[in-house]
């Protein structure tokens, strides 16, 4: 409870200050929190399940191209609709992981993992190749963002409030699950899955179930993540992209959701920083991630007192 208030207090200060940033720390801050949602989806995978996914970006991927193909193709998102695509994006991501997890929940371990990865890769090949869908290497050029009466996404500082606001209902929300019965047992199933079945629990179920709810988060970040660039392409839904989801994780602590904006925090910002003053900074940010699995397996939230979980 007591992280909770600290993040909405930070939160709250940020909103606060946000007016006096310039346009580009804005759009990073929007950066962050987008990325945030994201990277808690995969905690709800790895830090409460116990199960290592490297395919989240397909989840993102397949909300980001389903916006940007219903407003380029079909105007659809730009006005109060826009809730409607909010919705379907979601939906998508939904079940695109109630399909992907007929088979990944099958295995455990590093095979979960690879299998989660070609599963992904399937995702970005579509995209790659589907050039009369998705526009392919060049990827699909969004018209705008909507606005909502006389509220105009275009400016970014109310963007920046629109995702905050998206940010804080998918923290609470996921929140909630995690400490509701059935978070706590997905926790049991991560420590010890045999003696959950041998309770009588459906491990299988728990597990399917919390993919799917981790693809629909992933789809909502897909959709704010289209409005927030303007373009979807393939490089949106690369390995990379959940490579980098699963380390935000690792770095912020994971079983913490609060860890997950932390380390795309500091991701999203030694990233953007370090590229500007050196052209080997992907090395250094390399550096950070094994130092943290070495010395700080917790993450940056096993810093503080109840830190891990």
């Amino acid at each position: 409870m007591k992280r909770i208030l600290i993040l909405v207090g930070i939160l709250g200060i940020v909103s606060v200050l946000a007016p006096f940033a310039g346009p580009f720390v804005i759009l990073l801050l929007a950066q962050v929190l987008v990325l945030g949602i994201m990277a808690m989806s995969v905690d709800l995978l790895l830090g409460y399940t116990g199960l290592p996914s490297l395919g989240q970006a397909a989840y993102l991927g397949v909300g980001a191209y389903l916006t940007a193909i219903l407003a380029t193709k079909y105007g659809i998102g730009l006005g109060w609709d826009f809730w409607l695509v909010v919705a379907a994006g979601m939906l998508s991501g939904a079940a695109t992981a109630a399909f992907f997890g007929l088979f990944a929940i099958r295995a455990s371990g590093v095979y979960f993992l690879m299998i989660t990865l070609a599963l992904g890769m399937c995702v970005w090949g579509l995209a790659y190749r589907w050039n009369s869908l998705t526009g392919g290497d060049n990827g699909i050029n969004m018209r705008g963002r909507p606005k909502l009466g006389d509220l105009a996404f275009s400016n970014d500082l109310t963007f920046f409030y629109v995702v905050l606001g998206f940010f804080l209902a998918s923290f609470f929300a996921l929140q909630l699950l995690v400490s509701s019965p059935f978070g706590r047992s997905l926790v049991g199933i991560r420590e010890r899955e045999l003696r959950m079945r041998i309770l009588g629990y459906n491990t299988w179920l728990h597990k399917y179930i919390a993919f799917v709810i981790a693809g629909a988060f992933g789809g909502l970040a897909g959709v704010l993540w289209a409005h927030l660039n303007g373009i979807v392409s393939p490089s949106d839904v690369i390995l990379t992209t959940s490579v980098d989801a699963l380390l935000m994780v690792v770095l912020g602590g994971s079983g913490t959701l609060v860890g997950g904006l932390i380390g795309a925090t500091v991701v999203v910002f030694l990233r953007e920083y370090l590229a500007t003053l050196v052209q080997w900074w992907q090395y250094v940010l390399g550096a950070v991630y094994v130092l943290t699995i070495l010395y700080l397996p917790g993450g940056i939230m096993a810093l503080f007192k109840g830190g891990r979980r």
